[in-house]
């Protein structure tokens, strides 16, 4: 019985997973907005009803994508390199996870920030849009700990992690954009210089 059982999970996964490729294509065409549980259903090779035996909406479907990439993106952050009593170093570390990441995955920065069709969260409920954001915050707050530990209170080091935060996602999209050759600079290396800067403005010197 429970090889049974577990053979049926693993085929409600698999094609849990092939909804959710189907759907990152769809949502990467029309944006959630212009997505349909008909299209996305099509492009699994289901019904639409067989769709909705495992999302109850095309909002449901995104906050699944986004939520998935969202562990990514945590997870990369958390593998990334700690070092005991040399947070400066560890700023830089973290900082540096998350912008790879998203330096690696353009699509996935497309999702994270609802690129696709506007710069808002189109469809999305608060609550789905609170809990994302949640997520998002934990991937960033290593870096905001780090502030922390460099002597800056707790207003200051949020402050200082937003502007980081905020800084190296309009780097990512001039990257992705192409936009950042209509200047000669190389993304990866302003981000670089910008780490060093926030190092040296909080005091304490990163090797």
């Amino acid at each position: 019985m429970q090889a049974k059982l577990q053979r049926r999970q693993t085929l409600s996964d698999a094609r849990r997973a092939l909804v959710l490729d189907a759907a990152r294509a769809v949502f990467s065409e029309a944006g959630i907005e212009g997505a349909s549980i008909r299209e996305i259903a099509r492009r699994a090779g289901y019904t639409p009803g067989a769709i909705y035996s495992y999302f109850e909406s095309k909002e449901a479907i995104y906050a699944a994508l986004l939520d998935e990439s969202l562990l990514r993106l945590c997870t990369a952050v958390a593998e990334a390199e700690a070092f005991a009593d040399r947070p400066a170093l560890t700023l830089a570390s973290k900082a540096r996870a998350w912008f790879g990441f998203y330096a690696a995955h353009p699509r996935e920065l497309d999702l994270g920030f609802y690129l696709v069709h506007g710069m808002r969260p189109r469809g999305l409920t608060s609550e789905l849009d609170h809990a994302l954001n949640d997520q998002l915050k934990e991937a960033l707050n290593p870096c905001e700990e780090a502030l922390r530990a460099m002597g800056l209170g707790a207003a200051d080091a949020l402050r200082e992690n937003t502007a980081l935060f905020a800084h190296g996602v309009g780097l990512l999209l001039m990257r992705h954009t192409g936009r950042i050759r209509m200047f000669g600079q190389s993304a990866d290396a302003l981000f670089e210089a910008y780490i060093g800067q926030l190092v040296d403005r909080v005091g304490a010197p990163a090797a």
